[in-house]
Parts: structure tokens; C-alpha cells; sequence
């Protein structure tokens, strides 16, 4: 931590803007780490003079500030140790979420803006900021997909456990007789690498291609060739954005994108390797269906992986997908 304090004090280390942000954000996450473990210290000291009072005579008001001292201690324990989860490469980075409607028209298009509303919920809830990168709405609801990047501490180890197909179980507001409907929804999770890490991409391997942004977007999106889709021709990934006003800013988040798409590639890659070698292949396999959203006959949210249950679905759609989160990750220590 004081390496990056140093390095931090130095003449021109704010000129390069990206580089900066990243030595702020690992510095923040260290400190945040030291003063939990400053508060946890100071919980268990609390326990200790408690204990030691206690022990000169029975008092009913020492003994329920002992309970709720080490109730406190038990949770910010638990909390602590979650944090010691986060142990992949990339777990501390930003990431960008994608969401993308199965088949089903309306239904499923509704279904993928659901679980865009429920993520930013949860990102605003966790003080993270989300920018959009593109959107593009649905023929009558909902949305076609949207991408978007989420800046936090640790964003990628939190959401990783999302990356999955979504099922919903409801009756369909869009069914004039009322039926009961099934939606699938898939998300994709990537990490946004610093650019000292970024892939190299030559510039030949990229077909770029400018055209008029459709949907919302006012006047300007739909009358200049605004909007940029960028192949890279070969491995055949194609990332598009139309969100921003300018083809520059589209093209600059366009790359964002692609560069955390080639990486995920390269990753998925290296999986496949090592499962090869071990003469086995990965438990849940991408795309599997991970989570169901049940509103009818009765209600709760279930992971399929985990076995982590949630009755109160309202709670959930309103970004409160932390039991999942946490459940995955013990899932992961526990080596499933």
C-alpha cells in the first residue's frame, strides 16, 4: 500500500489518466480491506473486556451488549472471509454485462429488460456506477439486448456468478387468456482489462463498419452514420454500439466490448485445455441454465447450481441478488 501511496505522490503520475485510475482503485480496495480488519480487530477486543466484566457478576444489560457485540464480530467475520474468496486473475476488475433475450418475441425481450433493471438496482445499491454501451429496445417491449460496464471494486468477482441462461416462470401480462409463460434470458460477464493487460489486435483483422443508430436516440442517432459495428475477422466476434451521439465515442466503447470478448474467448480457451488434460470437462457448461424466476403458481427464486433459495422474488428483481452471489462463491471455495 505504500508503494502505490509513493507512487501515487510522483510528478506526472495523473497525466495518464487510465494508468492513475487503476493504481487509485487497487489503493482503495486495499484500504477498504485494512479498515475491516481494523473493525473486526476492535469488535474481538470489545469481546474480550466484555467477557472479563461478565465474570464479576451476572448483569442482564452486560450480557446483551456481549450478544450484540458478537453478533456484529460473527457478520463483519463472515463478510471478511467472503472477501478472501475473490482469488481469480481478474476478480478486483470493472466488468461488462451483456443481456440478450431467447426465443419468445415479447416475452423474452420483456424478460431481458427485467434482469437489466435488477442489475442496476443491484449496482446502484453497492455504490458501482453502470454506463451504458448499447441498447437496443424491443419491436413492442422490452429489449433486443444491451450491453453495459459497471466500474466498482472487485465488479467482476461479484458478477461472474450471473454469466448463464435466466429462466422465468409467470403468467404473461402479453397473453390476452392469461396463461402461464416460460422466458429464457442469457447474460454474459466479462472483466475489463487495464490497458497494460488489454490484448494486442491488429488493426487488418478488423472489418469496421459505420450505420445510421435505429430506436431511441432522438433525430441526430438516426440521420448520421453514428452508429459502428466492428468484426474481428478471425475468430468472427461482432460488437456493435449506437448509444453515444458521436461515431468516435461509439467506436471507442465498440472496442471496449470486443477487447473483453476476445479475452473471454482466450479464457474459455485455456479452460478447455486444462478440462482436456484432466480428461474431464467443467461442471456447468456456458449457457447451461443457472437460476429460475418463478412468479406463478407460487413464488421464489432458485439457483440451480448452488441450491440457494429466495422467497421473496420482489426483493430479488429489486437488485438484491447478494444471497447468490455469496452462495457461488462459497460454491467455488468448496471446490464443486
Amino acid at each position: 500500500m505504500l508503494e502505490l501511496e509513493t507512487q501515487m505522490s510522483k510528478p506526472g503520475f495523473w497525466d495518464d489518466r487510465q494508468t492513475a485510475e487503476e493504481v487509485g482503485r487497487e489503493l482503495n480496495e486495499l484500504k477498504e480491506s485494512l479498515r475491516g480488519l481494523e473493525r473486526f480487530t476492535g469488535l474481538l477486543e470489545d469481546v474480550e473486556i466484555l467477557l472479563e466484566l461478565a465474570e464479576e457478576g451476572p448483569d442482564a444489560q452486560l450480557k446483551q451488549e456481549l450478544s450484540e457485540t458478537l453478533r456484529q464480530a460473527e457478520i463483519l467475520g463472515q463478510e471478511l472471509h467472503l472477501e478472501t474468496l475473490f482469488s481469480s486473475p481478474y476478480d478486483s476488475n470493472h466488468c461488462i454485462m451483456s443481456i440478450h433475450p431467447g426465443a419468445g418475441g415479447t416475452e423474452s425481450q420483456d424478460w431481458a429488460e427485467m434482469l437489466y433493471r435488477m442489475y442496476l438496482r443491484w449496482v446502484e445499491s453497492h455504490g458501482y456506477r453502470a454506463e451504458t454501451l448499447d441498447y437496443q429496445s424491443g419491436d413492442e417491449a422490452g429489449i433486443k439486448n444491451v450491453t453495459f460496464a459497471i466500474s466498482g471494486i472487485r465488479a467482476f468477482g461479484h458478477l461472474k456468478s450471473e454469466a448463464g441462461v435466466h429462466r422465468l416462470v409467470r403468467m404473461s401480462p402479453f397473453d390476452s387468456a392469461g396463461r402461464r409463460h416460460t422466458s429464457f434470458a442469457s447474460v454474459d460477464v466479462m472483466p475489463q482489462m487495464p490497458e497494460e493487460e488489454a490484448l494486442t489486435v491488429d488493426e487488418t483483422e478488423l472489418r469496421i463498419d459505420t450505420y445510421r443508430a435505429g430506436g431511441a436516440g432522438g433525430q441526430h442517432l438516426n440521420k448520421t452514420d453514428s452508429a459502428v459495428r466492428i468484426t474481428h475477422l478471425p475468430t468472427g466476434t461482432v460488437v456493435q454500439c449506437q448509444s453515444e451521439r458521436s461515431q468516435h465515442s461509439n467506436k471507442a466503447a465498440a472496442m471496449k466490448i470486443l477487447m473483453a470478448r476476445l479475452y473471454e474467448i482466450q479464457r474459455k480457451e485455456q479452460e478447455e485445455k486444462l478440462s482436456n488434460i484432466r480428461g474431464g470437462k467443467d461442471e456447468i457448461a456456458w449457457g447451461s441454465q443457472i437460476r429460475s424466476y418463478v412468479f406463478h403458481p407460487y413464488k421464489i427464486v432458485k439457483d440451480h447450481r448452488t441450491g440457494v433459495e429466495v422467497g421473496d422474488v420482489d426483493s430479488v428483481m429489486n437488485g438484491n441478488i447478494d444471497p447468490f452471489i455469496d452462495g457461488w462463491l462459497q460454491y467455488l471455495a468448496a471446490g464443486k
